[in-house]
């Protein structure tokens, strides 16, 4: 457990070093090349820093709350986010009891669930009976425009904002022989890699990107940055492994 603590504040520390250097740089930028903020690039670059500091600070403060505190830190970024893709949605007055169930029932479950270790029905509890009775709940409002796509739209912002992201504080239920006390660790390290990815894919458009990857999608993302970007983020997560259970070598 101490050993555990110790590798956390160690990660802690290296992130926020990067990030201070980040700042600097970022400030130092804005300061020569941007000083009234009609640099898109470098004030989209800023705020991409400042988003950083309060993700590692949320981190760390649920980190220190330990179990509890990191299920509740992604239950909240499952509403968050599933608030955000239902705005997205065709969703209309006639599934406001589906909403109110997905929002207030069927998130808390899906946590609860993880909480409590079930992992026998967590894992089944969404795609399963939820996308088997929330059809049901939006159909006794009688209403039959865009049924299907509102559906669907609903059963599937719950898979993505919900099922999936309750797998990352489900990391703590696991039972890694040698691994016991520092589970953590690996929500740190799952943490690090994907933001690194989404850091580095930026920074190799920014630097080298030619060919849109999905211009109707997204117009920024480049080949070059999404193949640049997972290169050196696969590096640095291996890089890492001291994080994990894994070696870098074959143990025999």
């Amino acid at each position: 457990m101490l050993q555990a603590r110790d590798d956390l504040l160690t990660v802690f520390m290296g992130v926020g070093s990067v990030l201070i250097l980040a700042s600097l740089v970022g400030w130092a930028l804005r300061l020569r090349f941007s000083p009234e903020g009609g640099n898109a690039a470098i004030e989209n670059l800023n705020d991409r820093i400042r988003a950083w500091w309060i993700m590692v600070i949320a981190l760390a403060l649920a980190f220190l709350g330990g179990r509890m505190g990191v299920m509740l830190l992604f239950a909240l970024c499952s509403f968050a986010a599933l608030r955000e893709f239902m705005t997205l949605t065709n969703a209309t007055r006639a599934d406001h009891w589906s909403l109110v169930g997905a929002f207030f029932i069927v998130l808390p479950g899906q946590y609860y669930l993880v909480w409590a270790e079930r992992y026998g029905i967590f894992a089944v509890f969404i795609p399963v009976y939820v996308f088997l009775l929330l059809p049901i709940v939006s159909a006794l409002r009688g209403e039959s425009r865009n049924f299907l796509v509102r559906v669907a739209e609903m059963q599937w912002a719950l898979m993505i904002c919900v099922f999936c992201a309750s797998h990352v504080p489900a990391l703590l239920n696991l039972t890694i022989s040698g691994y016991e006390g520092r589970n953590l660790l690996l929500i740190a390290f799952l943490v690090i890699a994907a933001q690194m990815s989404d850091v580095l894919q930026y920074v190799w458009g920014k630097l080298a990107g030619k060919r849109k990857i999905a211009p109707s999608l997204s117009p920024s993302k480049t080949v070059e940055g999404f193949l640049g970007g997972a290169g050196s983020a696969t590096l640095l997560a291996a890089g890492l492994w001291w994080m994990t259970p894994f070696t870098p070598c074959r143990r025999d």
